[in-house]
């Protein structure tokens, strides 16, 4: 890359116009996308440089910002080419983009045929398949035999996005069935089209959710897949490059919410410092003042920490443990659910499962925490008096907390899709503030019950029955 940006930069000094084409239009359409990416300023010269053919294939690979960037610095004459030269999924794609005076704008460049085409695209819903697909295909009758349909992808094949797949319509252009090209190719050139179709039809809705579309493809092994309304209409197809953009995206925005954070919807190095913090600070203020609850609670167990002071000690311990238990559970159920493997209706079979794997976990965890407190006040008396009671108490709590926090964290992405929000949004981070505020009232709550000796004065101070807490405790602290 060093060495082709030097050659560009020794290109540009000379304003060699002639031997910059030469070179840009020998490059690979991404080595010509990077060059744009290492020298932003030059973007719109090489567009315009290059070939109308090989300019509309790195502006399609672009990112938005770049797009936008270029498109406000071309001449309206090469802007028109691209605009009409671009295939309809992009350019759909891009117009989405803009705000609406740059669309109206850039509509008009359009003949009035691709412009009905566009306005009929951009009115799908944003995430549904039907923004995605494009309108050029090849369709044959049923009726045809190999011969025919042959001569008919040599006139019409060069307009299609692509030709790997073949699609067969019946009366008022319903989707009958789709051929691999492979197919035609390989048989005799007399054979009738419908001696070819085996039923086999797999195809998407317009209205589908774009998501469905990426499992239907990774199910599939497709290339490209028909799009058709509710009365089986051929509509258009979507190509497998769409869906790799789409999926690419969903799984950025997913990390990033995973992480705690809006989505940012343009590139780390070009969103603008303000809006950057905006999308940040929504969650760490909820985040923060959620964990504001964590010295409420310890605030509330005062007489308890005053008379074994030891049990300080393990707050970040039992804290970490729960919300690590707890984002590991979010974090797996979020991944399962955007690969389908998990649905709505899994709820009871993932409860049980992390039940149990919960149970095991904290039961793992505890016994380490159990151990390691014995052996240490074998040499130190660091635990004052009652070692034995507080590593009970450490390793009994440890199962509860894992053990909630498992759940909460596989409960949430579930309780979240079922309120038809993105499971994303009960991110790590919210998971974790949560089980830390309750892992603390589990911890303080073990803590009574197993050392109430120790702790009777400060229990009887607190008004507690039986050195138990009772429901009202929880939920007056709740309340707080």
């Amino acid at each position: 890359m060093e060495e082709m940006v030097e050659q560009i930069e020794l290109l540009l000094e000379q304003k060699d116009e002639q031997q910059l084409q030469e070179y840009l239009n020998n490059l690979n359409i991404s080595d010509v996308e990077e060059l744009i990416d290492e020298l932003p300023q030059h973007g719109p010269l090489f567009i315009e440089t290059l070939s109308l053919n090989r300019a509309v294939n790195v502006f399609r690979i672009l990112d938005f910002p770049t797009q936008e960037r270029i498109i406000k610095k071309l001449p309206g004459k090469k802007i028109a080419e691209i605009i009409n030269e671009l295939p309809p999924d992009d350019r759909t794609s891009f117009f989405s983009e803009l705000h609406g005076d740059a669309v109206k704008a850039l509509i008009l460049h359009l003949s009035p045929a691709d412009r009905k085409e566009a306005l009929s695209l951009l009115g799908y819903d944003e995430y549904s398949v039907g923004r995605l697909m494009t309108p050029d295909y090849i369709a044959v009758k049923k009726s045809w035999d190999v011969n025919r349909v042959l001569a008919h992808i040599r006139q019409f094949g060069k307009n299609s996005e692509t030709i790997d797949v073949i699609y067969v319509l019946g009366d008022k252009g319903v989707l009958l069935d789709d051929i691999r090209i492979r197919e035609i190719l390989l048989v005799d050139p007399t054979t009738k089209i419908s001696q070819l179709m085996d039923g086999r039809l797999i195809a998407l809705k317009a209205t589908d959710p774009q998501e469905e579309a990426i499992n239907v493809f990774r199910m599939n092994n497709r290339t490209a897949l028909p799009v058709t309304d509710d009365q089986d209409v051929l509509l258009g197809i979507v190509t497998v490059d769409d869906i790799l953009w789409i999926a690419n995206e969903e799984y950025t925005e997913d990390i990033q919410k995973i992480g705690g954070t809006e989505a940012l919807d343009e590139p780390y190095l070009d969103i603008n410092l303000f809006r950057l913090v905006r999308k940040r600070v929504g969650w760490l203020i909820i985040l923060f003042l959620s964990e504001m609850l964590t010295s409420t609670a310890m605030q509330y167990f005062n007489d308890e920490i005053a008379v074994v002071i030891q049990l300080t000690f393990f707050i970040p311990l039992i804290m970490s443990s729960g919300g690590n238990s707890g984002s590991q559970a979010s974090t797996l159920i979020i991944q399962a659910m955007a690969l389908g493997e998990v649905t709505i209706s899994d709820w009871w079979r993932v409860m049980r499962r992390e039940i149990l794997s919960g149970l095991m976990l904290g039961a793992i965890l505890g016994l380490i925490g159990f151990l390691r407190i014995i052996l240490w006040s074998t040499f130190s008396n660091i635990y004052g008096a009652h070692p034995l009671l507080i590593a009970c108490t450490v390793g009994f709590s440890l199962v509860g907390i894992v053990l909630w926090g498992s759940l909460a964290g596989s409960m949430l992405p579930i309780l979240m899709k079922r309120l038809k929000l993105d499971p994303a949004t009960s991110s790590a981070p919210f998971v974790a503030t949560l089980v830390d505020v309750t892992g603390l009232i589990i911890y303080f709550s073990m803590a009574l019950v197993v050392m109430h000796d120790v702790l009777h004065p400060a229990v009887k101070h607190a008004g507690l029955i039986n050195y138990m807490v009772p429901q009202k405790m929880i939920f007056q602290y709740c309340l707080t």
